[in-house]
Formats: C-alpha cells, structure tokens, sequence
C-alpha cells in the first residue's frame, strides 16, 4: 500500500483521533494522542491490508517547548512490503504511553530505553526498569532541559579545559 492509502484507511478507522497526518513527507506519518494509540496499534498490526509485524525503530522525542515528549514507531510489514510511522504524543509532565511489547516482541528494550533516557512511562510493560544507566540514576538525559551531573557517586561528570589549554598528546 501506499502511504496515502495507509493514511485513508487509518483515518477510516480513527479519524477523529488522528491529530495530523503527513502523507508527502520523507517519513510518512499521523500523529495520535498517547490514550488512542494502544487500538491504533492494534489495528496496524492485525489489520490483513496493513498487517505491520516489525517494530523497526522506536525513538523519543522531547518538545520541550511544547511541553510535550513524542514516542516514533517505524513499522515494517514483512508480507505486503510497506512501511509507516506513528508519532505519539504525550504531556512531559505526565508521560504515559501504552506498551506495545505485547504486539511487537522488539518494543520490549525499546521501550526500556525510551523510559531510561526520556521518562516516558509504558504502561502494561513487563518489565520497566532502567536498561542503560543505574537505577539511582536521576533525570532523564535525553530531554532537552536535562542538566549533566558534575559527578556520580564521587566519579567526575566531565573533564573542563581551560579553551587556551591544549592537551600535550603523545607522539609517534
């Protein structure tokens, strides 16, 4: 299918909960709410027009501005050989967004990591703990407004050069 008619028949479907849809962009996309994405997902994966059974990518995205966080679903249908993506959005202040590692096996450590390094919660995930950094981790470092610790338990954060200094490199 195209990304027109996967847009047509998603809209067909959950016309009013789709936010925007972009048809003619390089990445082909509707944007839901994160409240009507758990059926919408579903759909995308059931449905025997669009049956999408790969999760090729999951990534957040912070609109701080906005105050809101974005979690993009890449999909894949193996058997009819077209792809899309879905962008849900969700309040940074309460960052809630349904699991879908029950509909693709791979959404399981994606989630994880969006969890880990945004805070977006997925509820009904199996197993939703840190995946990357300790668990007495605190924030959420791929959020816009997250300040870097100078340290983490007594272990410098960064290393600051004086912009005149220039480090003596061996040679050879």
């Amino acid at each position: 299918m195209t990304a027109l008619q996967i847009i047509e028949k998603i809209q067909g479907r959950f016309g009013g909960s789709i936010l925007a849809a972009f048809v003619e962009d390089k990445h082909p996309r509707v944007h839901v709410a994160s409240a009507d994405w758990g059926a919408l997902a579903r759909f995308l994966h059931d449905d025997p027009e669009l049956r999408f059974d790969w999760l090729a990518n999951l990534s957040g995205i912070d609109y701080v501005a906005d105050g809101m966080l974005c979690v993009v679903y890449d999909l894949w249908s193996f058997d009819l050989r077209h792809s899309f993506a879905v962008k849900v959005f969700c309040p940074r202040d309460d960052a809630h967004v349904p699991s879908v590692a029950h509909i693709w096996r791979a959404a399981d450590w994606h989630e994880r990591e969006a969890f880990d390094l945004f805070g977006i919660a997925f509820d009904g995930h199996p197993d939703l703990r840190r995946l990357l950094l300790a668990e007495d981790w605190e924030g959420f470092p791929l959020r816009k407004d997250y300040v870097f610790p100078r340290e983490y338990h007594g272990i410098p954060g960064s290393v600051e050069l004086d912009w005149q200094q220039k480090p003596d490199y061996p040679k050879g």
